[in-house]
């Protein structure tokens, strides 16, 4: 099959499932919602992973039910902040990653991608350590050793994702049903006090630890990794493209938000009630280990379910978490660096940024150290958050590319107040943590000199942009047409290119190739036979090289010159040397070729399997159609 591919067509999100799920079909009320249900079933088990875990157990045991509030607001501003992100995906068709790399420059989307990675991997951190910690309390395998297993879930993603979004979404409902069932048993043992548990949603913040672990509350509800993930996810759906469909898109949506964060808001909630009624409530007041906790309750709350409950729950939530953050980091590597690598590459990145420390913490400092990493995580995460509200914010309330869509005055609103309230919790949180090492330290020129220029320029790209949209918009107001709206087209007539080049590499796939280039040329057209000396001698020295290959590919390209000359085509030929990704953009460009004519299977190195295919790269390297065969 012939394919003329333009770049926008693997710009799409998740290009692998984007608009897999017909909604369309469907015109029931009820038919139509469970159509759109599931993404933020994905997005919400980031809301329960196990860093939220730590935090709700560390705020429960100190500090009662006192911090119950944090988290109702957190899951307030969480269904706020992720109806705007799949607002942004299904009117305007990009992730918020795709939708920032359109709005920024480059020197601010490199620092944005970097900030996007550090939150995932610490989130990912989080699924690690707590996935070990629910196989060592279930099974008795050493940390050690259940950290090392969590790399080979890995492939469970690829088996997935290959099946479908529906396949996906019911596996992790699935998960998701299991950790809150076993929290509806969890609560029954516990028996909370109604009357405390009521007071404990009236704000109060005890003091600077509480403010530490309301932080860490924050980060591990409402987590930036989560607004990049939602924004491409509703693009799994194949909506109409008219007002009245968009329109029902976004309120099916919110819908679906709603429904599953009030689960994960349940979640969080049983887990902060359960460490209050089962510790706090017995004096137990430093319990900020998962496992401590698990070992407690037995004696607790009188039955050997409540730890069995507890570790299947903790399991469940860390494989469900550390799906939807693989998919997140290939969301962000594809949308702000326009980047492409293989999803198992992708993973084990992903999976060895927080495998690595996990294991450093574990034989360096010992387990009982864990629960301090995960809940270091969760601020981490937070600290990361304000910058993708902001942008996101942004990119909802642009009235000239959101067109009716854009966000209206109280979504704003309360937007930006979550975002002020984020920024203002974390600027404080980072002034006394900075404070408190500058007259701890023996060192104070060392901090002076790494750590507060970092705060500096973190500080400086928040500032810029907070108020870089409305600088632009000030000194350019260019309305731009909405890009839902109908458009007419006019017959286009068919192209005429007089120079074209075409890539073989003397394989089965040539002779299609080049019957499709002539078949575009016209009778006066010009030829460029290419083909890319890929050897290790080739990489080296280019040119210079005189082996048998190079001499091989040669004679070979000479034959097709001559054969195609016969015929009475216009044909000249030029091998390169090295990086086909780096020498097929080159030549073409030389040549000055008006198309590129490829076959879609070629040599198969350890770097295809790495970075994917030649065509990709050298798609996106030409500024000419590029037709694959």
């Amino acid at each position: 099959m012939n394919l003329l591919k333009q770049a926008s067509v693997s710009g799409k999100s998740l290009g692998e499932v984007h608009s897999s799920i017909d909604t369309t079909a469907h015109t029931g009320f009820w038919k139509k919602l469970l159509s759109f249900l599931g993404p933020a079933y994905l997005v919400s088990v980031g809301y329960m992973d196990p860093g939220n875990w730590a935090t709700d157990i560390a705020g429960g045991s100190q500090f009662g039910y006192t911090l119950l509030w944090v988290l109702l607001m957190s899951n307030l501003m969480a269904i706020l902040l992720q109806s705007l992100s799949a607002r942004l995906g299904v009117v305007r068709g990009k992730d918020l990653a795709q939708a920032s790399r359109e709005a920024y420059p480059k020197f601010v989307n490199i620092p944005l991608y970097l900030l996007a990675e550090i939150a995932i991997a610490a989130c990912d951190l989080a699924e690690v350590l707590g996935m070990a910690i629910g196989l060592q309390l279930l099974f008795g395998l050493p940390l050690i050793w259940g950290v090392g297993l969590t790399v080979f879930d890995t492939f469970l993603l690829l088996f997935l994702i290959n099946k479908g979004m529906r396949k996906m979404e019911a596996f992790i409902l699935v998960l998701v049903t299991i950790i809150g069932g076993a929290f509806v048993l969890e609560m029954i043992f516990a028996k909370p006090d109604m009357g405390e548990l009521v007071q404990g949603f009236i704000p109060s913040i005890p003091n600077s630890s509480a403010l530490y672990i309301a932080i860490g509350i924050i980060g591990a509800t409402v987590m930036p990794h989560n607004l990049y993930l939602h924004s491409s996810l509703v693009q799994s759906r194949k909506i109409e493209r008219t007002s009245d469909g968009i329109r029902k898109a976004i309120r099916f949506n919110n819908i679906d938000s709603a429904i599953a964060l009030n689960l994960a808001l349940f979640v969080n909630a049983a887990i902060l009630i359960l460490a209050a009624a089962a510790f706090y409530k017995n004096g137990i007041y430093t319990v900020s280990e998962i496992k401590d906790a698990h070992k407690f309750l037995a004696p607790l709350l009188g039955t050997k379910w409540a730890p069995v409950l507890f570790a299947v729950a903790l399991i469940a939530a860390g494989q469900s978490s550390t799906l939807t953050g693989t998919l997140a980091g290939q969301i962000v590597m594809e949308g702000y660096l326009n980047l492409r690598i293989q999803p198992w590459l992708r993973r084990m990145i992903t999976r060895l940024l927080a495998v690595l420390p996990a294991m450093f913490v574990i034989l360096y400092f010992g387990e009982d150290k864990t629960g301090e990493l995960l809940v270091l995580s969760q601020v981490i995460l937070s600290l990361q958050l304000g910058f993708a509200v902001i942008p996101l914010i942004h990119f909802v309330s642009h009235k000239e590319r959101m067109g009716e869509f854009a966000a209206g005055k109280w979504a704003k609103l309360g937007a930006w107040l979550a975002a002020a309230t984020i920024v203002t919790l974390n600027a404080n949180l980072v002034f006394e943590e900075i404070s408190g090492w500058l007259q701890t330290t023996a060192h104070p020129l060392l901090l002076w000199l790494t750590v507060v220029p970092i705060v500096v320029a973190c500080i400086l790209l928040l500032l810029y942009i907070t108020f870089q949209p409305l600088v632009l918009k000030a000194r350019h107001p260019q309305p731009v047409a909405a890009h839902f709206r109908p458009v007419s087209y006019e017959p286009l007539a068919k192209p005429v290119y007089a120079k074209i080049a075409i890539t073989l590499d003397f394989s089965r796939a040539d002779r299609q190739v080049i019957n499709n280039a002539l078949a575009i040329g016209t009778a006066s057209a010009e030829y460029l036979l290419i083909h890319v000396v890929e050897t290790a001698g080739a990489m080296v020295m280019g040119q210079e090289i005189h082996d048998f290959e190079t001499d091989s590919d040669r004679l070979n390209l000479e034959r097709y010159a001559n054969d195609l000359r016969s015929k009475g085509y216009n044909v000249s030929y030029q091998l390169g040397f090295g990086n086909p990704k780096k020498s097929i953009p080159k030549i073409v460009k030389t040549y000055k070729a008006e198309l590129l004519v490829m076959g879609s299977h070629g040599h198969q190195m350890m770097k295809d399997l790495i970075l994917g295919t030649t065509i990709e790269s050298v798609r996106h390297a030409v500024k000419i159609p590029v037709l694959i065969v």
